[in-house]
């Protein structure tokens, strides 16, 4: 069974931001993330989920995210886009459909459990995933973890 922690970031919106997730296994911990000059929240948050499911293979895994936005579209919304060709209720375009359409990609294959974790609450690996995503989105590497989960 695979754990993961997500969350982005967005230095205005738009404006530079920066991803981060952590992958927890029985008995390893990575810590992964990366940045965009120029991007919004969403798009970081979406980016998030699918750089840690393309790094874990098919698995049982539970992904942890702060964004509603992330977890309703996930779990509500992307059937309902795809049956309207990729509309909204409105008849609008998705927003980051092509973000979507790869995080649809990534989840082949694997059996996700979404679980909607809130966001400043003093969950220690939520607040970590925000910490990665943050310091990239100031334009900053942190130091990212890689190990025994036993030594995290």
């Amino acid at each position: 069974m695979i754990t993961i922690y997500t969350d982005g970031s967005s230095r205005g919106n738009p404006g530079p931001g920066g991803w981060g997730a952590i992958i927890l296994s029985d008995d390893e911990v990575r810590e992964l993330g990366g940045g965009d000059p120029h991007t919004t929240n969403n798009r970081m948050e979406l980016m998030a989920a699918i750089k840690s499911l393309e790094y874990v293979p098919d698995n049982v895994i539970t992904l942890n995210t702060d964004s509603e936005y992330v977890m309703k579209g996930m779990t509500q919304w992307i059937e309902g886009w795809q049956k309207k060709g990729w509309r909204t209720a409105n008849r609008k375009p998705v927003l980051n459909q092509d973000l979507w359409q790869k995080l649809l990609e990534v989840t082949q294959g694997k059996n996700i459990e979404w679980k909607y974790v809130a966001g400043h609450t003093g969950v220690p690996l939520n607040e970590r995933a925000d910490e990665i995503a943050t310091t990239f989105a100031d334009g900053l590497i942190p130091n990212l973890y890689n190990g025994p989960r036993n030594k995290y």
